[in-house]
C-alpha cells in the first residue's frame, strides 16, 4: 500500500527543515487507494439507517455523512467520484484535492487508531469508515 510511504516532502533551508502538505499526486494516490466504493456503493450506504450511526460531529450528523452547506462528507466523496469516473488528475478541481486530502488524512487516522474495530462490521468505527468511501470488508 502506498498509504505510509509519501506523508510529507521535506525541504531544506540553511539548518532547518520545512514540511510541506502532500503533493496532489500523493492525495490522488491515497485518496484511490482508502476510498474503496464507488459512487453508486457509497450513495447506497449514505441512504441507509445505519450510515446515522457513526461518531457524531459538531452538527449532528454523522461524521462523513455530513450535509453542510459546503458538502463536506460522503455526499462530496459521491460528487468527486461521479465527476471524474476515469480518475484522470487534471479533472480534479483544487476543491476536489482539498476535500481528497481530508478524506485522506480522516481515513489514515481513523484506521491507525481504530485497527481493533477493522473487522468489526456493526462498529460505529466501520459505520465512520464506510461514510467516508472506505468499506473495510473490500480490502
Amino acid at each position: 500500500m502506498l498509504l505510509a510511504t509519501r506523508r510529507f516532502q521535506q525541504f531544506s533551508s540553511g539548518s532547518s527543515t520545512v514540511e510541506t502538505m502532500k503533493d496532489r499526486d500523493t492525495v490522488i494516490d491515497e485518496f484511490k487507494d482508502l476510498v474503496n466504493m464507488t459512487a453508486t456503493e457509497l450513495r447506497a450506504w449514505l441512504e441507509q439507517e445505519q450510515s446515522l450511526s457513526g461518531w457524531a460531529g459538531g452538527s449532528g450528523e454523522t461524521i462523513g455523512h455530513e450535509s453542510a452547506k459546503d458538502g463536506d462528507g460522503g455526499r462530496r466523496i459521491v460528487r468527486i467520484l461521479e465527476h471524474n469516473p476515469t480518475e484522470n488528475s487534471s479533472d480534479y478541481s483544487d476543491q476536489d484535492i482539498d476535500h481528497m486530502r481530508r478524506v485522506v488524512s480522516y481515513c489514515k487516522r481513523h484506521l491507525a487508531q481504530e485497527e481493533r474495530y477493522k473487522h468489526d462490521t456493526s462498529s460505529k468505527s466501520d459505520y465512520s469508515l464506510k461514510n467516508w468511501g472506505h468499506d473495510s470488508l473490500k480490502e
